[in-house]
């Protein structure tokens, strides 16, 4: 069930009214409505992975208090490492397995071994990578006593599983959310319009930029041996905005539907693309798991503290870790490696701190470094994201050499039928609203929100793509 398809526009209605009418006596009747909402939102892609996301849920619940209830250090880490790897091997075997056993196979041919390997014919249960995260980042704050058990095993399984953030996040931690899912949700007539605001805008960015840009990319990297350097740089542009539309889009339409239920989540981006350097870009993008894996593995490793290379080798570590939580291949690890390179050097100058505050642009010098500084920064960021387009290594090589060698910048009519300035001039528009809007959650609010949001209403109709209801990229994830 996508958020950009028919089935959800009629489930959300249908839920929303049960939770304030039905369900609106007490917080347990309100959070069994959403769980049982969340168990069918999943259910509807495969319900035989219910069975594992149900199972994942009961297994971090009951070994959560068996930590708490042990006496002593080497009980708790037991648990712990039993928990976590339990997690992960569910995760290694359906997600990582068919990769290292193919990469194995590849490198013993190599050696001129000859090798059949064994592969797996399974399908990726969508949202393993996220629900995962949200078990493992609860055990471990247990194990170190952040937070007491969940005794209430619905409270638990619907902060694992909330449908809105349950396949493609953000990833939530128990802290945030678990107190809000303790007490009754009263109905706030300007939160629910808050929240309508940012689904519409999040489905402008979805089925209006991504889905358009997607078009354009695919006919490009799908293609790349006949595109001259224009397109090839055009195409790496394209798939930037693409993976932004879509994966903040995602996240704008789960923030904003979990604000219909009274429950805020996470925010997950922060205009990343005005970001000044590639310290601020991580800090904008994908916000829930850059701090996941800051907290449960960069500070457990190390952090900051000791010498220049402790640092470059945990700097490495969570970038390559990163990429290959995005998925099993080569490409998203050398994505990840490419980002620690772009990295290291504010770290070992200590600037990776540096861009903090909030910033407006004047016409003075100052202005102008800020805007060339943004640029450098989303260039080399469409470069790395060519990386994590490409099907293959190889692929991407040949891409990025064809872009350097081939030389010829005129413009070229796709298959699609359709010429760059006609997405061009939508991207631009999207960015300057982005940008005049940049403090705010969402562009519709404000003055004149009933004139912003015939326009984004009249843009999903007018220029969104429906076709096959195309699902969100992270949903692979």
């Amino acid at each position: 069930m996508f958020f950009n398809s028919l089935h959800f526009a009629i489930f959300l209605p249908i839920v929303f009214i049960l939770y304030w009418t039905v369900a609106n006596k007490s917080k347990k009747h309100q959070n069994y409505i959403l769980i049982f909402a969340s168990y069918y939102f999943y259910s509807c892609w495969d319900f035989r992975f219910l069975f594992l996301l149900i199972f994942s849920t009961l297994l971090c619940y009951i070994l959560a208090i068996q930590i708490e209830n042990s006496k002593t250090l080497s009980s708790r880490k037991f648990w712990l490492w039993l928990c976590i790897s339990l997690n992960l091997g569910f995760l290694g075997i359906f997600k990582y397995y068919n990769f290292f056993v193919t990469s194995f196979s590849e490198l013993l041919q190599a050696f001129g071994l000859n090798s059949s390997p064994l592969l797996l014919k399974v399908i990726l249960p969508v949202g393993i990578s996220f629900y995962t995260f949200h078990g493992l980042s609860y055990i471990i704050d247990i194990y170190y006593k952040r937070i007491k058990t969940e005794k209430n095993f619905v409270d638990y399984s619907l902060f694992v599983s909330y449908f809105p953030l349950l396949v493609a996040g953000p990833i939530e931690r128990a802290t945030h959310l678990l107190p809000q899912l303790k007490e009754k949700r009263e109905f706030n007539f300007e939160k629910a319009k808050e929240g309508i605001y940012q689904i519409i805008w999040g489905l402008v960015k979805k089925v209006v930029i991504a889905d358009s840009c997607a078009n354009y990319a695919n006919a490009i990297f799908d293609n790349y041996n006949s595109m001259n350097s224009l397109s090839l740089i055009l195409g790496a542009i394209y798939f930037a905005f693409q993976i932004y539309g879509d994966f903040s889009g995602y996240s704008d339409i789960a923030l904003g539907t979990s604000k219909l239920f009274g429950i805020d989540l996470l925010k997950n981006f922060n205009y990343p693309y005005f970001s000044r350097d590639i310290a601020e870009f991580w800090r904008r993008w994908h916000i829930s798991l850059t701090t996941w894996f800051r907290d449960y593995l960069y500070i457990p490793l190390g952090g900051s503290k000791g010498s220049k290379w402790f640092k470059v080798r945990n700097t490495f570590i969570i970038f390559l870790v990163s990429g290959f939580w995005h998925g099993a291949s080569w490409t998203f690890v050398a994505w990840g490696f490419i980002n620690a390179l772009y990295f290291i050097p504010l770290l070992l100058l200590n600037r990776n701190r540096k861009n903090l505050e909030d910033f407006s642009l004047d016409f003075n010098f100052s202005s102008l470094r800020i805007v060339f500084n943004i640029l450098v920064t989303f260039t080399i960021t469409c470069f790395a994201w060519i990386f994590f387009r490409a099907k293959t290594i190889q692929d991407a090589f040949f891409y990025i050499k064809r872009l350097f060698e081939n030389g010829i910048f005129s413009e070229q009519y796709f298959s699609i039928q359709r010429y760059n300035y006609e997405l061009l001039t939508l991207i631009v528009i999207f960015v300057l609203v982005e940008w005049n809007n940049r403090m705010k959650i969402e562009p519709i609010s404000g003055k004149y929100s009933w004139v912003k949001l015939s326009l984004c209403l009249a843009a999903i109709l007018a220029l969104g793509v429906f076709s096959d209801y195309k699902e969100f990229i992270y949903f692979q994830f």
